[in-house]
């Protein structure tokens, strides 16, 4: 990798101000001085130093945010504030996207990375994994509604979705759910009440498989994923290849 691409990247500046910092021989390769910007350096085992700070190389970003019902899952729109505006500028120089979508007014877990494999295996309908969201429902949810979920429902357009659990957690004209689905099409639990003639009013996103959103974090604010929690994702997405 050139060391003006490894600096920029690693948040050093842009490739202009990286330039500079070379030639004023602020960076050192492996203990030696280095002014050229198209130097190729091997960020795992060169040591490279910025100011005697070292510099500690990373790939790819897991972020996990809680997204506000106000914002678009985009990298980019020419109206509307984005996921991607959250972010700090430390973590923008990792070009990030939304892994998958939520709705603009859906708020919850959303994750954020630049792991183009590990998003495509997320979003595999041949994984299966399991979306679970917490909804507001007007109209009585009912335990038909939960028989008719299970087997699958007709949307708007004939698709009928995949076997879906329905749980009620309060019951009336009014009613709060959780849904947990395998699939994620456009508008796809919204479209699914609509079929038994009832609307969702409140939609947030709880979980994606075993990893819940951190209730610790508030809406629009964010935090890598944990080690943990990041292994997980791996093992998940790695069943039935």
């Amino acid at each position: 990798m050139r060391i003006d691409k490894l600096l920029a990247n690693m948040g050093y500046g842009t490739r202009k101000e990286v330039k500079n910092l070379l030639k004023g021989g602020n960076v050192r390769v492996n203990g030696q001085a280095e002014r050229s910007a198209k130097t190729h350096v091997d960020p795992h085992s060169d040591l490279v130093t910025v100011l005697g700070e070292t510099v500690e190389y990373r790939e790819f970003i897991y972020l996990m945010l809680n997204k506000p019902g106000d914002v678009l899952s985009a990298t980019e729109d020419a109206h509307d504030l984005t996921v991607i505006d959250i972010l700090q500028p430390e973590d923008l120089v990792f070009q990030p996207f939304p892994i998958g979508r939520l709705d603009k007014d859906t708020e919850g877990l959303l994750l954020i990375t630049n792991d183009g494999q590990l998003s495509h295996r997320l979003t595999s309908p041949k994984k299966d994994i399991g979306k679970t969201y917490f909804a507001h429902i007007d109209g009585e949810v009912t335990d038909e509604d939960i028989e008719s979920f299970s087997k699958g429902v007709m949307l708007d357009d004939g698709y009928v979705t995949k076997p879906a659990k329905l749980d009620i957690i309060t019951q009336g004209e009014q009613s709060e759910i959780e849904l947990t689905i395998t699939e994620g099409k456009f508008h796809q639990v919204k479209r699914m009440f609509e079929s038994v003639g009832k609307k969702v009013t409140y939609l947030k996103r709880l979980s994606i498989g075993g990893l819940d959103l951190d209730n610790d974090l508030g809406l629009g604010e964010y935090r890598e994923l944990q080690e943990e929690e990041l292994n997980y994702l791996f093992s998940i997405t790695k069943l039935n290849d």
